[in-house]
């Protein structure tokens, strides 16, 4: 940014600048128009040496242009910036450049009158539809930076003002020879929007003579960079309390309250903030503003809660003190992040570093580091190793994961306890005048003189790591060994510190005072056996005997036929990382300080509980019982349902239960069963005494999620599966479940075994082409993606009638739900089958549900009689060999195969010889726990479809006729998830009044996280619009009902506000829920409601409630009209991945696509 005579210039990067924190752009305009003195800083002699590397990239790929194209390479020489004269002539020889024809243009100049730019390349592509220009942009980065990307739109723009068509994608050359590619539609809508923003700030600043004020309401301030920093300091601002957050802020200052001091003095409560909450921050700010230790500068401390020391062990000789350091943006094809130095300090101050620079490399320090402690616990059995917050035990689970290496070692550390995280004794058993509970700002109190220097903190740190890549790929080999060694002193110094940290702890560690401190004391020091199935516990033979296969074979070097191999052993040990996962998990919430729980999916910290009736036994009961009442804040995305069996958990010193979990960590049990949803925070619940246990009056303080269910005989079907490819290699075994996982086309033959292709579709009879295609199926696959509306059930349960009465198939029915089997069931024999040859177990055993079959109800293969037939079931039914033998099934159809992993699609591909995946990967994605070291979790759907959004042809049929949706509402929702490939042919429809499409309803709102009464307020105001007008469907016209309308919200905080409203207002049948309640629903008008405030209010971010799966099934659900309620301050945000970016992209243009050119997507 500058100043070009008396008019503001601006270029891409300061689009980065303000939207990263506006109020420090307007501080930086301020600079810039003269209102305030500059800020004096050092050089950066980082960013200088990366320049210099940047430009000679830049001239490598320069150099390999002009050896391509010859005189074709035309180069502009940059102009100078304050010269106007010099700026126009650049520009006009750019434009010749263009006009010429010209192979490629180095250094184009772009510029508007208020934009100035520079492209690197931009080179001339020759298409079918004539010559188009694709941006290109040198950078050292490894991976795609979004200011970059910004960039890259920037140009692409400016080259549409001058007349030049551009490619629809842009191209960043990365320093690892690299090119990313990125469609210019995920990221020009968000240019644009941060483009306009940028010029209301520089209009807004220049017609302002004043200096831009802390607090000044027309400038977002992120809170956190060095100006907002400065300014935080100087006003004494509520930010400095440590844990405060910025929607605390907005409700502290609504109530005058403004600064630190009158935090620690506020003794009225303050709405929207709980009580407990309160007088925590009160605390916290108070100890803050008590002076400091005039000696060591350490800040005042206090003990919060005594049994918190109780997870801190003995000393041993043998401790280790560890730390990683990682890069979460490297990257390797699909492969995100790595941790690039596992070090660790041993108690005489020893630095041991274990470096990787590669995802191979990472892989064998991951067995060098463990073979290290292995050795080491040997010599010493009691060590402990100590770390500070949870990423290095998250991250050892992660990358064994990853790399199917030292996953048993690892268990065995954390089922004995030997990783001990200090941060949780830290926050909950301390309560510390420090802004900051991060290691470094706890060191002065006690790391005495031992200051820090170089590396200052764990961003420096990955910053330093990409320089250091930089310098090698340059050939810098010494200065790359100095950067290094720098990250290995930082590293070192975090590790020592640790290990004073945790000398410190003990020598505060409160005494015991009382019997039930002592016995939390003294709990145990190894935890019992993981509660998971014995199958479980042990990696299966089959399993290590894959992995043996592909070990010498680097995943890059891998053919299709590894990857599907890879795959298969993931498969087989699903289950089991799944089920550690989650109680790993689980140990590691009760360790943890509650409020760190708050985004954990189906967790509820309770706010408050109450016995509604207190222990009691009735008839034959045999254990005392009791009925709670609990309500409380639940997480985003969360579904605690009727009977299940959620942890109750206590806090210390905790009541008598029997129950064995770490030292100092809190106590849990799941004798519980949630008898009511009163609403979705707020439930009846039954809790239970195990036999002979006693009585006791404490209260639960969270409710946390129940155990995952045993897989029962699927572990078992997948081994076996899996013995039967390992036993054919190295042929690949003709088999469904494997072609999948190869990614093949369906194998198809016809007489003499002859490949054909699939059969196409004649007159729009889909069903027809599917069953002529399976009839000539060899032990293979078929898919179908069927979209919102398209008839998925309707066609697959007519061709389920054709393939059972006219070839006498026998046929499962298979899904993730009893409801989606037994929806495709019904369909059946509505589409005409006997009754009494569609057959399924009650689920849960209840006979008393009224079905429209009469087959069998014993979930049974044998107990049909006739040649043809159709059974339902889970997966646990086609899995077991005693319910349906081995292949003895001509066809099983997986419904909601979007939804349906690999995992358990290869579970129950062993009852049948042919399987017919039928569902969207499109709708809501398949949900798991645990982390794998291949995509085994995915559904089998989404890994046929992968990196698509219409699924392949070769592999299948698409479905792309919607007949629910009118046009104007199916178009939004094409181009948004199906690349613009779904069609409307919905039935004679119409709402009086009300035109048909997709509504978006802006409604200004701040602060609104989780539930938004400004929302809720619109979502009335909408439905008083359309509730009561003329409705035409199926050719009967009546007023629309409360039970024509759905309304649909992320949060189940929103959900219970929407609710109360409309029952306020008279709309008490408006169904009201998240969108996975209403999969599968359709309504005349659907209503969908954003909530947050913005990204920073976003509890899971925007990618939770912008995810485009999510809102595709919300919006789809309307046969007539959608409105998207939504608060503008949403767009204005900047992503930081690229992912993220063409996320909200797709948002804006969702909201902001104009009337006319959505009639022309229509027409």
């Amino acid at each position: 940014m500058y100043l070009l005579d008396s008019t503001v210039i601006t270029s891409a990067s300061d689009l980065s600048t303000a939207s990263g924190c506006e109020f420090a752009f307007a501080r930086k305009l301020d600079v810039l128009l003269g209102r305030i003195p500059a800020a004096t800083t050092e050089p950066d002699a980082m960013l200088q040496r990366t320049a210099t590397l940047g430009d000679a990239h830049e001239l490598r790929v320069l150099q390999s242009y002009r050896e391509r194209f010859g005189a074709g390479v035309v180069e502009i020489d940059r102009p100078n910036l304050r010269d106007a004269a010099a700026i126009e002539a650049a520009l006009a020889l750019s434009r010749d450049a263009f006009a010429s024809g010209a192979d490629v243009v180095f250094q184009a100049t772009f510029f508007d009158g208020s934009f100035i730019g520079f492209a690197d390349f931009i080179v001339r592509e020759d298409t079918p539809d004539g010559i188009r220009y694709r941006v290109q942009d040198t950078k050292l980065a490894r991976s795609a930076k979004v200011s970059a990307l910004l960039q890259l739109a920037a140009y692409a723009e400016q080259l549409e003002k001058i007349g030049i068509i551009p490619a629809d994608t842009v191209e960043l050359l990365l320093g690892n020879g690299v090119v990313s590619e990125h469609r210019l539609r995920d990221i020009l809508p968000v240019y644009r929007k941060r483009r306009a923003r940028l010029a209301d700030l520089v209009a807004g600043r220049q017609a302002d003579s004043m200096a831009t004020a802390w607090g000044d309401e027309r400038y977002l301030a992120c809170g956190r960079c060095d100006t907002c920093e400065e300014q935080v300091q100087s006003t004494r601002d509520v930010l400095l309390v440590a844990g405060l957050r910025v929607t605390q802020r907005a409700k502290l200052r609504a109530e005058n309250v403004t600064t630190i001091d009158q935090l620690a003095e506020r003794s009225s409560p303050v709405p929207g903030i709980a009580g407990a909450t309160l007088a925590a921050l009160q605390q916290q700010a108070a100890l803050q503003l008590a002076p400091h230790d005039p000696i060591s500068d350490a800040p005042r401390w206090q003990v919060a809660e005594r049994t918190a020391f109780a997870a801190l062990p003995e000393p041993d000789d043998g401790d280790i003190f560890f730390d990683f350091e990682g890069d979460p943006l490297h990257h390797e094809g699909s492969t995100w992040g790595l941790d690039y130095l596992f070090g660790l300090v041993e108690p005489d101050g020893t630095f041991r570093p274990f470096w990787a620079h590669d995802l191979a490399a990472e892989r064998q320090t991951l067995i060098d580091f463990l073979d290290f402690v292995v050795k080491r616990r040997a010599r010493h059995p009691a060590l402990h190793i100590y770390h500070y917050a949870s990423y290095e035990r998250s991250h050892l689970l992660s990358l064994a994961a990853r790399h199917g290496v030292g996953e048993e070692i690892i268990d065995d550390l954390l089922r004995a306890n030997v990783l001990v995280d200090l941060y949780p004794i830290v926050k909950r058993g301390l309560r510390i005048g420090s802004r900051s509970y991060s290691l470094k700002k706890l060191e002065p109190l006690y790391m005495g003189n031992e200051q820090r220097s170089g590396v200052a903190n764990a961003a420096d740190s990955i910053a330093e790591y990409v320089h250091y890549r930089e310098l090698i790929e340059a050939g810098e080999s010494d200065a790359a060994a100095r950067v290094l060694a720098d990250i290995a002193s930082y590293n070192a110094y975090d590790c020592l510190s640790t290990l004073r940290l945790r000398d410190w702890l003990r020598q505060i560690a409160p005494q015991t005072e009382t019997e039930t401190e002592t016995a939390a004391f003294g709990a145990a020091a190894v935890l019992p056996e993981l509660p998971i199935a014995a199958a479980l516990r042990e990696p299966d033979p089959v399993y290590l005997e894959l992995m043996a296969v592909l070990e010498h074979i680097p995943p890059g070097q891998r053919t299709a036929d590894d990857n599907a191999l890879a795959l298969a052993s993931a498969a087989i040990d699903y289950h089991r990382r799944e089920a550690k996962t989650f109680w790993w998990g689980h140990f590691s919430r009760l360790a943890n300080p509650l409020p760190e729980w708050a985004d954990t999916r189906d967790v509820l910290v309770i706010d408050q509980v109450s016995v509604e009736q207190d222990w009691f036994r009735e008839g034959r009961q045999s254990t005392d019982r009791r009925v709670l009442r609990v309500s409380g804040t639940v997480a985003p995305g969360s579904s605690i349902k009727k009977e299940s069996n959620p942890f109750l958990v206590y806090d210390l010193p905790a009541p008598p239960i029997d129950v064995k979990v770490a030292p100092g960590s809190r106590l849990a049990h799941n004798r519980s069963e949630i008898v009511e949803v009163l609403s979705p925070t707020e439930f009846l619940i039954t809790e239970r005494l195990s036999k002979g246990a006693e009585q006791f009056d404490d209260l639960p303080v969270a409710l946390a999620p129940s155990s995952p269910p045993d897989p029962g005989t699927q572990v078992g079907a997948i081994s076996e599966w899996g013995r039967a490819v390992l036993t054919a290699l190295p042929a690949m075994l003709p088999d469904a479940a494997l072609d999948i996982l190869r990614r093949v086309p369906p194998r198809v033959v016809g007489k003499g075994g002859i490949a054909l292709g699939l059969d196409p579709v004649h007159g729009g009879d889909t069903a027809a082409a599917l069953r002529n295609t399976l009839l000539k199926l060899d032990r293979s696959y078929l898919a179908v993606q069927g979209p919102p509306g398209t008839g998925k059930t309707f066609t697959g349960s007519r061709l389920i009638v054709d393939l059972v009465q006219n070839h006498g198939w026998r046929v499962g029915v298979v899904a993730q739900s009893h409801a989606a089997v037994e929806n495709m069931l019904a369909g059946i024999v509505k589409a005409g089958l006997d009754p009494v040859l569609v057959g399924k177990k009650p689920r849960g055993g209840d006979e008393q549900v009224k079905v429209p079959w009469r087959g069998p109800a014993d979930g049974k293969f044998g107990s049909f009689s006739a040649p043809g037939f159709v059974l339902g079931g889970t997966a646990w039914v086609f899995s077991n060999a005693n319910s349906v033998p081995r292949d003895a099934l001509d066809l099983l159809v997986v419904d909601e195969a979007g939804q349906f992993s690999l995992a358990s699609t290869i579970a129950c591909s062993v009852a049948a010889t042919r399987l017919l995946l039928l569902g969207d990967p499109q709708q809501l994605p398949q949900v798991s726990q645990g982390s794998h070291p291949e995509p085994i979790d995915v559904s089998a759907l989404g890994w046929l479809s992968k990196g698509h959004d219409v699924l392949p042809p070769e592999f299948g049929y698409f479905l792309a006729t919607s007949w629910r949706m009118h046009a104007a509402v199916c178009a939004p929702v094409s181009e948004l998830s199906y690349e613009g490939k779904l069609l409307s042919h919905a039935s004679e429809r119409s709402l009086a009044g009300i035109e048909p499409g997709l509504h978006p309803r802006p409604t200004p709102h701040w602060g609104n996280s989780t539930f938004s009464p400004e929302e809720a307020d619109a979502v009335v105001a909408i439905v008083g619009e359309v509730l009561g007008k003329p409705w035409v469907s199926a050719g009967t016209t009546r007023p629309l009902e409360q039970s024509n309308i759905i309304v649909v919200a992320p949060y189940n905080a929103q959900v219970e506000l929407l609710r109360e409203r409309l029952t306020t207002s008279g709309f008490a049948d408006i169904p009201v829920g998240t969108v996975d309640k209403f999969q599968g629903r359709e309504a005349a008008v659907a209503i969908l409601s954003v909530t947050a405030s913005s990204a920073e209010d976003a509890p899971r971010g925007l990618e939770f409630i912008l995810l485009a799966n999510r809102l595709n099934v919300g919006i789809s659900r309307a046969q007539w009209a959608a409105y998207l309620v939504y608060s503008p301050t949403i767009l204005e945000n900047l992503p930081t991945s690229a992912a993220g970016l063409a996320q909200l992209s797709a948002f804006i243009r969702l909201v902001e696509t104009p009337p006319l050119e959505r009639k022309r997507m229509l027409d």
